[in-house]
Parts: C-alpha cells; structure tokens; sequence
C-alpha cells in the first residue's frame, strides 16, 4: 500500500503548520498556549488529526513499528516484547475471550488490536478515522491472516458508527487525547458499549507534578501537544472525572508510568527509554531498533528525508513530518524525567447493568 499521494501530504503538512502557527513568532510559550487559542484547536482537532497521521505514519512505523504506543519497558525483555505485553495487559483486564467483540477506539495501522485478538480469541474491530491508516490496518490484517478475527471500520469517535450497547468490551491506547474533551469521546465509549461491559484505557496526562506556570515544564508539554497533534493535554484528575461523568462505574485507576507504583515489579528503564536511547535489553537488532526512535537517529533520519524531499525522492511534507516528531520527543523526555507527564494514565470502567 502506497503512501498518502504527494499532493495530499503537503497539504497535510500546510494545514497542520497552521493550526500550531499562532505566536509562534512571539517565542513566548505562554502566548502560544493561551486559552483562546487551545479553543481553535479544539474545533479542529479532528482535521488537525488527520493532517497529523497523513504525514507522521510512515516515520512511525519506521521507527516504531505497528503498535504507536509506549509501554512500561522491563529490563531484559525486548522492544517488541515490552509492547505486547502492554497490550495483553488490556486483554487481561477486560477478560477477553472467543466469541466477544471488541473495539479498538483509535486504533491506528492494528498493531495493537492484532496482538490482542491473537492473544484472547476475540473477535476486535478497529475505528480510525485516518484513511491511509485504514488502509494499512486492512493490509496487515490480510497479510497476517488476521481477517476472520479482526476488522477496521473508517470513523469518529467522536461520533462512533455504531448502534448502542454493540461491544462486550472497549479499549484505547494513548487514542483519546486527541479528542477535544475527554468526555466527548468516553461519552461515545459508553453509549456503544453493551451494559455490564468494561472500557480499559491508557491516557496521555499530565501529572500532579506538573506546574503549568513553570516556563519550562509548559513549553516541553506544548511541545508534546504540537508534535502529537493533541489540542490540549489534560490532568490525570480530569481524565478520571470525564469517565465517570458519563456514567462509568470506575474499577481501578493509577498511573503504570508512576516509579512508585512500579516498585514492585523490580528492574526497568524509562517508558521514555526508546526516544533517549536507553536500552532494556543489549543485542544488536534492539540498538537498531533503540538508534532508530533515539535523538540522535531522528536527527539522521531528519537529515535523509529532507535531501529526498530536496531531490523529489520524497513528497513535500516529510521533513516537515519528521520535525513535527523530533519536537514531541523533545517534549516527551523532558516531560519524562520531571514526572510531569504520562502516556499511560489507566483506568477501567464498567458501564452498569441494564
């Protein structure tokens, strides 16, 4: 499957350089950031969304792979491994079993969804409102001979094409922060699900160690917002709010990125290991894959995609791509060492018997 054609890639990359245009020339993170501003973005965010992953999903599945999430990242275990297990985690939780149904809200290309219903027996449908990545979803679930256990279904979720009470379970993974409000999107979560059945999410917050007046703290979760197309991180607090205004009972609820919370578990390295080249296991295919997503990697693939932009090789846009991430690693490792941020705020809900 080809990617987005050269034409729709740079107008991705025009459109989404708009959107995060306003003071820039100020320097000044607070102008940036201003109410007023963050409002526009909200309306926007489900275009500025699409803009985004036009132009980042290549570059993702580059140096990422197909599941674009972090993980909590076990000392000894690979990349890959550490993934999956994050994702397992959510089946585990949910109790996922053959013959449920299950959704992947914002599920992006179906790495995860592929794990999980190879791992439960379940039957998992993805919603993505993104149609390259649709695309690529379809093609790897064929290419895997994953079609008769998993779909993809092109949406909203902000207004999810399905009937009420459809799915025996739900999930996202760092999916729902690109929505306006969490609620927005929860709210939808909760009319689709069957009554009895569980929402598990991992949420991109921000911590109770965050001080938004400190100027640097803001800038690096600015940063976060502008290179992951997020109109507006939210508090842990007001994420578990939002699940339960719209009707979720909620089960457990903690912070797996917390260093406290993992005490027990014993050796880890970062969830931000992988952009700050900090390694949890040592062998040649992982320093390929840890040099690839690293700081300095970025910087060489930047460096690449912008000569093939340069000499047509590449469509317009990419570099463009490759700076927009460049900035939110930036944002994320700084944002990691303070313990300001979390890409894997947890919850599980269950939406009340009938």
């Amino acid at each position: 499957m080809s990617a987005p054609a050269a034409p729709r890639k740079a107008v991705a990359a025009e459109g989404y350089q708009a959107l995060w245009s306003h003071n820039k020339d100020t320097g000044d993170v607070f102008k940036q950031t201003s109410d007023d501003i963050k409002e526009e973005r909200k309306a926007a965010a489900p275009v500025m969304t699409n803009y985004y992953y036009d132009l980042a999903t290549d570059l993702y599945e580059y140096g990422w792979g197909t599941s674009f999430h972090f993980a909590r990242m076990f000392t000894g275990s690979s990349f890959a491994s550490n993934i999956a297990r994050h994702e397992d985690y959510l089946a585990l939780k949910l109790g996922l079993k053959p013959g449920m149904r299950v959704l992947d809200v914002g599920c992006g290309v179906g790495g995860p969804l592929r794990e999980i219903a190879k791992f439960s027996g379940a039957t998992v449908v993805g919603l993505n409102n993104n149609q390259y990545q649709v695309e690529r979803c379809k093609m790897y679930n064929k290419k895997f001979g994953l079609e008769a256990i998993t779909d993809v279904v092109k949406g909203n979720f902000l207004e999810i094409p399905f009937p009420d009470n459809t799915f025996d379970a739900i999930y996202s993974i760092e999916a729902t922060c690109h929505a306006p409000h969490p609620s927005q999107v929860y709210g939808e979560i909760f009319r689709v699900l069957k009554p009895g059945g569980k929402y598990a999410c991992y949420e991109w917050c921000t911590t109770a160690k965050y001080d938004e007046n400190d100027r640097e703290q803001r800038l690096a979760i600015h940063q976060i917002e502008e290179g992951d197309s997020i109109p507006h991180l939210y508090r842990t607090y007001e994420s578990l709010a939002a699940v339960r205004s719209v009707g979720f009972d909620v089960i457990e609820e903690y912070d797996l990125a917390d260093p406290e919370f993992n005490k027990p578990w014993g050796a880890q390295t970062p969830w931000y290991g992988p952009l700050a080249g900090i390694m949890a296991n040592y062998s040649v295919d992982e320093f390929l894959r840890y040099f690839r997503s690293s700081k300095i990697g970025g910087t060489i693939t930047d460096v690449f995609v912008s000569v093939m932009e340069f000499v047509g090789l590449a469509p317009k846009g990419t570099k463009a791509a490759s700076q927009t991430l460049i900035t939110a690693s930036e944002g994320l490792v700084y944002s990691g060492k303070k313990e300001t941020f979390t890409p894997m705020y947890f919850f599980l809900g269950k939406k009340p018997e009938a």
